[in-house]
């Protein structure tokens, strides 16, 4: 009798998802919330076939050279910076992501991070928390993105999501900053263009070399006074700390963020934590990078990433795949690529 593939999740995930596995293999999942560090992951991928990994996971060639059965790494996610497509398609191991189940909850809450932020939802909050509040007051007067300039930085899937959004907002102007894509009804436009004019500025680029602290302390020293930031990105697209500094001396009028330079687990020089000199400033709003944190989205992404390890372990290709590994064993699945 031949051996049953062994599939490792890093993350706890649906039960529904869980079964579908479990009928195609013998299931190692982390059964909690905190991740395994990275030891772990490499010591259970030792004896995997098959990976699925999540947003906190890095898969690396010393990895790779740890688990020699390995087939796949089907990514539970869309933006894969802390996958070494490389390494994989050298090794012979798949890597799938998906594509498109994440657009839209990351657009819809990019809207919500700028209303917050811009109206001050969370200052209004707490006001009427602490038991002061007696009715209107005149107070807490914000901005709002009816008449304003709104630019998304990155016409990628959720940069094209979050144009589809403001277009019902009735902004005076939407502008866009990506040099390889065009959106209809959006007036594109350079980065320092987009910074002198732009009221709300989306950070909607993911991470690589080129996009590494795009938005810098030389662009936020040229910022709109009182310009409100939105990153749902990557963290490290942003600069924290030239933010907190262009907070402190009010050049721009708020930063909200759903990603931060602490999660770019590839970067050598990535901070820890969020500064606490950031977590201080009123005119922030953060949330936990919870962009794809809708319970519907979630099963669906789970259930995609399922469908590629399943695809792999009956020896055809993988519906998401991104790599077209060096070593395949089957003539046939090359043959379907």
């Amino acid at each position: 009798m031949s051996k049953r593939p062994r599939i490792l999740v890093t993350q706890r995930i649906h039960e529904e998802v869980q079964q579908r596995l479990v009928s195609h293999g013998d299931l190692d999942m982390n059964p909690g919330p905190d991740p395994w560090p990275p030891s772990e992951v490499a010591r259970r991928a030792a004896q995997s076939d098959a990976l699925m990994g999540f947003m906190t996971d890095q898969i690396d060639s010393a990895l790779l050279h740890a688990a020699p059965h390995l087939k796949i790494v089907a990514c539970a996610l869309k933006g894969y910076d802390n996958y070494d497509i490389p390494a994989c398609t050298q090794a012979g191991v798949w890597v799938s992501i998906v594509p498109d189940l994440l657009t839209e909850p990351t657009a819809e809450l990019a809207i919500g991070l700028a209303i917050s932020l811009a109206r001050h939802v969370r200052q209004g909050d707490a006001y009427v928390r602490s038991g002061v509040f007696n009715g209107w007051r005149t107070h807490f007067y914000g901005m709002g993105l009816h008449g304003s300039i709104a630019a998304v930085v990155g016409l990628g899937q959720v940069g094209r999501g979050v144009v589809n959004r403001l277009s019902g907002f009735g902004c005076s102007r939407v502008l866009g900053v990506d040099p390889d894509a065009k959106h209809i009804g959006v007036e594109m436009v350079s980065l320092d263009a987009a910074v002198k004019s732009a009221d709300f500025l989306f950070v909607a680029a993911p991470l690589t070399v080129a996009s590494h602290y795009l938005v810098g302390q030389k662009q936020l020293d040229q910022a709109k006074a009182g310009q409100f930031i939105i990153n749902v990105g990557r963290g490290s697209v942003v600069d924290e700390a030239a933010v907190t500094q262009a907070l402190k001396k009010g050049q721009i009028g708020g930063y909200a963020a759903d990603v931060f330079e602490c999660e770019d687990w590839q970067l050598a020089d990535r901070p820890q934590r969020i500064s606490p000199e950031l977590l201080a400033l009123p005119n922030t709003v953060f949330t936990p990078h919870i962009g794809s944190a809708v319970q519907s989205v979630r099963l669906a992404i789970e259930h995609s990433a399922a469908d590629n390890i399943i695809a792999v372990l009956q020896g055809r290709v993988p519906p998401n795949a991104i790599n077209l590994p060096q070593k395949i064993d089957s003539l046939a699945a090359v043959a379907d690529c």
